[in-house]
């Protein structure tokens, strides 16, 4: 069985979705984490409601607010 945190070890340099509290999403490159699953997402686009809003160089997620993140 594979950890979530060597889960996000193995997805960094790839696309991720990561779905948060408040029906918003962000997608984008997963640069970075740590042990409270707090996220930094290059290239990223925020999504609310399925639709996008804006897009980012550099996101940083903090962890409290992730429902799941889907590689």
């Amino acid at each position: 069985m594979i950890k979530p945190l060597n889960l996000l070890g193995q997805s960094l340099n790839n696309r991720v979705i990561v779905q948060l509290k408040g029906n918003k999403e962000y997608r984008g490159i997963l640069d970075g984490y740590d042990p409270h699953m707090n996220l930094v997402l290059k290239n990223a686009e925020e999504l609310f409601e399925g639709e996008a809003k804006r897009k980012l160089e550099t996101a940083i997620v903090r962890g409290d607010n992730v429902i799941y993140i889907s590689p």
